[in-house]
């Protein structure tokens, strides 16, 4: 197609995943104001696989530059627990910026998707 926006297919993988039980949620966007929680991004795209899933595929994706964010939703309730501010669940990012007092920003976490296949390898963390 002439004038067709080229695409790629991005692999995501998840290291160190505690356990099988629940989902890991997973939201990829190209949107700073709403990363890492993807809540009023309407272009974002999101998935959930097993927890014992070790890997994820997106096809069709628009070159550009993004980041992503997973949760280990291991109870089921759609979001991310916590205690005094604290996860209780885990949670990981693109390119695995170091973790300090919150979540790493939009610019640690962001990746370009160039070429016609790319991939990230996500290590989940735990903090309790």
């Amino acid at each position: 197609m002439i004038g067709a926006a080229p695409v790629a297919r991005l692999d995501v993988a998840f290291d160190a995943v505690r356990s099988a039980k629940g989902v890991l949620r997973v939201c990829l966007t190209a949107d700073p104001e709403n990363f890492p929680t993807c809540v009023d991004d309407h272009n974002a795209t999101r998935r959930s696989v097993p927890a014992g899933s070790d890997a994820l595929r997106f096809d069709g994706l628009p070159r550009g530059t993004y980041a992503i964010a997973v949760i280990h939703d291991e109870n089921g309730n759609k979001k991310l627990d916590t205690f005094a501010g604290i996860p209780r669940e885990g949670f990981g990012f693109s390119r695995n910026p170091p973790i300090r007092f919150g979540p790493p920003r939009f610019a640690a976490a962001r990746f370009a998707v160039e070429g016609d296949a790319e991939r990230q390898q996500i290590k989940m963390r735990y903090m309790l």
